[in-house]
């Protein structure tokens, strides 16, 4: 079983724009994560918390087309207090709010720095959507894209912008692979194809540690944030 865990950041990155607070310090760091219904992103946003809470000021907007679902969830699961969750309600494909007219996330972002302080790391989950689904480099700094093993092992290899583009690639729910006849060193290889030196992370939030490699990723995204590194 194949098992990549990233540990670097992409050499392609860049930075979106206005990365400075008014008092001349670096914002809060913009991680965005896509991808399709059921793959896990609120999964994925629910370990990161839980792993890097002890020691980062994290804040999380989650999107939903008609409800406030994944952030209902995330209260729930007390993975943050709940000033630190907030929701925006896209009433349209979720790719809408991320990528084309992205006013309403921005302005939860904004009012999350400016009511809870300087924060070091803001996660914005989109709404469940496609392959095609992308953010805006206004909105996020380094986006993630998370697919599982039970939609197909060929998932890698029909690409599309979300495979192919995201800073990191998520193939979550490597334990279901031998129930559902996936892969995952097929899945690996198209990835690697697909990507081409850009990280990819096999995970299953099932285990203790399986948010790991995801937030080993994201604390070295912070990192080069703050030192102002956009390679």
């Amino acid at each position: 079983m194949h098992l990549d865990h990233p540990t670097t950041m992409p050499h392609r990155h860049a930075f979106s724009a206005d990365a400075l607070r008014p008092d001349g310090s670096r914002r809060a760091l913009r991680v965005g994560l896509g991808g399709p219904v059921g793959s896990g992103k609120t999964a994925t946003v629910a370990g990161l918390c839980r792993a890097l809470r002890d020691h980062l000021s994290i804040a999380v907007v989650t999107n939903d087309i008609y409800t406030r679902e994944d952030a209902e969830f995330l209260r729930r699961e007390a993975v943050l207090p709940p000033e630190r969750i907030t929701a925006v309600e896209t009433g349209a494909c979720p790719h809408t709010a991320i990528r084309d007219d992205i006013s309403a996330n921005l302005e939860a972002v904004e009012q999350l720095e400016q009511t809870l302080g300087p924060l070091d790391l803001i996660l914005i989950e989109s709404g469940g959507d496609n392959l095609t689904a992308t953010f805006s480099r206004g909105l996020v700094d380094t986006q993630v894209f998370v697919i599982d093993v039970a939609g197909g092992d060929d998932i890698p290899r029909k690409g599309g912008p979300g495979i192919t583009t995201a800073d990191l690639l998520v193939v979550n729910k490597t334990d279901l692979a031998p129930y559902v006849g996936a892969d995952l060193d097929t899945m690996a290889a198209d990835a690697k194809k697909q990507r081409g030196a850009l990280p990819v992370a096999f995970t299953s939030l099932a285990s203790a540690d399986g948010i790991r490699p995801v937030a080993h990723w994201v604390t070295g995204c912070l990192s080069a944030w703050r030192a102002g590194v956009a390679a």
